[in-house]
């Protein structure tokens, strides 16, 4: 018997995260990862379809996790602190001229 392709549907959790993986995300919230395209960043959240990493210089990007995996690897570098703004000043007030 042959099947064709438009008579299969392959998800994701079915066919290519390996069976350990099928029931819990690939990273951790938090967790730091360097892309072979992006360099270093955050795992902002992460399920069995997408992942989102927040990079250092790229800022934030979505993934489908099924053809991202194979770019990514875990790094061991302490995560990156976070830059506060200062609040803004206040402009002074205009001052009416008699």
């Amino acid at each position: 018997m042959r099947v064709s392709i438009k008579d299969v549907t392959i998800t994701a959790k079915d066919s290519f995260l390996p069976p350990y993986m099928a029931n819990k995300p690939a990273f951790a919230q938090g967790a730091q990862i360097e892309h072979s395209k992006y360099g270093l960043g955050s795992v902002m959240s992460c399920n069995e379809e997408y992942i989102v990493i927040k990079f250092d210089d790229h800022g934030e990007k979505k993934f489908v996790l099924a053809i991202a995996l194979s770019a990514l690897k875990k790094s061991d570098r302490q995560p990156p602190v976070e830059k506060r703004r200062s609040p803004r000043k206040k402009a002074a007030a205009p001052v009416a001229v008699k």
